[in-house]
């Protein structure tokens, strides 16, 4: 059976399609660099200034928005700068597709400007792939459910936070979420795998676009790129893969060849370049991975007095605070699960936030609200076995308080763990 040969002549909507999408896809991985090239994000901090004005300037004199853009890509990649982006790639993109459709209207095909396109977007994908791959891998990306988020009550988290929780309890899905992404990464950096890296690829990030739309998480708009990606990179095969999987046809085998320089050393070089990439992306991301692992993440050291403690008696200026639901001063539970910081459940179920700094040597603590600095409450305390007893060093408004740990293997989150033999069906 011979090659499927690259066409001579390509039909008129398909050059066309091939103008949209090199303009499109070179825009949007030049604005959108998502960490995949060495030290291309400080690149990226000195020319994308003038495009966030760009964006500004759209969005009060040509769109009329109500409200000015003031956020830019950061923390939410779905903000209204984003969409800006997109719609101002997709207009450019039309445009040029236009322009370039009547200035090279006799060409015949686009076979070597198709190929190296397909290089840029699966090097990108598959570069993000790695990157999505390896913090999974290492678990960092969902951390385990900290004593905060054991105690909120599943009514008031957020849709993002569920997926959070309910992510970053199991180790092993997250695992096999990972090994996921890496392998359709690993593929799609090879001519001879990239068909299936994509097929993998149209999975695994067509889960992550559903998880992202249905649990409200602020990285729509890049997952939603990499099905198109995936798709884009599947596009060349699919009267092969139609045939295949739809039709019980036989498929001829793609033309894999490699489209090279005459010159042999560029040939070579190129080839360096490319394993150079591909082991600093996949080492390189694992190394500042595990190297995280100290900073955020389950194998973080916790900090001291980690836990939920419960108030047995709460003393202010000698006099016994009777434990009364109604009560918005009276502590009911102390819970710290980060350092430099703590949150106390009072009696209504109202929480506050505080900063919580801890001197392990001089057994005291410093609290203040987030909301006034200035105001802070000076603690010595004692732990004895599982007992944490605070008292307040301020001559006015005195408190003493004891508290008991709570054993976090108490939750059945934590313990249920994992049955091979369930004789009950449901274990809600």
């Amino acid at each position: 059976m011979t090659n499927a040969a690259e066409p001579a002549y390509w039909s008129a909507p398909r050059k066309i399609a091939c103008r949209f999408f090199v303009v499109f896809f070179i825009l949007y991985v030049f604005l959108n660099p998502n960490g995949v090239l060495p030290q291309v994000d400080r690149v990226y901090e000195y020319y994308i200034e003038p495009f966030h004005q760009l964006m500004v300037w759209i969005a009060a004199h040509i769109l009329h928005l109500a409200k000015p853009v003031t956020q830019f890509t950061g923390g939410s990649g779905d903000t209204t700068y984003d969409y800006l982006i997109l719609l101002f790639i997709t207009f450019v993109a039309t445009v040029s597709a236009i322009i370039w459709s009547v200035i090279d209207r006799k060409a015949r095909n686009y076979n070597n400007l198709f190929y190296w396109l397909t290089v840029i977007v699966r090097y990108y994908m598959a570069i993000t792939m790695v990157t999505y791959g390896a913090v999974k891998i290492i678990k960092l990306q969902f951390p385990s459910p900290s004593p905060d988020r054991l105690l909120q009550p599943l009514g008031s988290m957020s849709p993002m936070g569920l997926a959070w929780s309910y992510m970053g309890y199991s180790v092993g899905f997250n695992h096999f979420t990972g090994f996921a992404e890496l392998v359709c990464g690993l593929l799609l950096f090879f001519r001879k795998t990239a068909t299936l890296g994509a097929v993998i690829g149209l999975v695994v990030a067509g889960n992550i676009m559903a998880i992202n739309y249905c649990f409200d998480v602020p990285v729509k708009l890049l997952a939603t790129m990499l099905v198109l990606m995936s798709i884009f990179l599947l596009s060349k095969d699919a009267i092969r893969l139609i045939n295949f999987f739809f039709l019980n046809k036989p498929a001829a085998p793609a033309n894999l060849s490699p489209h090279t320089f005459k010159k042999r050393w560029k040939n070579i070089t190129l080839c360096i370049i490319k394993y150079v990439l591909i082991i600093y992306s996949v080492a390189g991301n694992f190394i500042s991975d595990v190297q995280a692992m100290s900073q955020y993440g389950d194998k973080v050291k916790k900090p001291p007095l980690y836990g939920i403690y419960i108030v047995q008696s709460f003393v202010r200026n000698k006099d016994t605070i009777a434990p009364l639901n109604t009560d918005t001063t009276r502590w009911n539970k102390l819970v710290i699960s980060y350092a430099g910081n703590a949150r106390v459940k009072l009696m209504n179920d109202s929480t506050k936030r505080y900063d919580f700094v801890i001197d392990t040597l001089k057994h005291t603590i410093v609290m203040n609200t987030y909301a006034d600095t200035v105001k802070k409450t000076h603690f010595t305390y004692q732990l004895k076995k599982d007992t944490l007893l605070m008292v307040s060093t301020f001559p006015k408004d005195s408190l003493r308080i004891r508290m008991k740990k709570f054993d976090l293997n108490n939750f059945i989150l934590i313990k249920r763990g994992f049955h091979w033999v369930n004789e009950v069906p449901f274990n809600r």
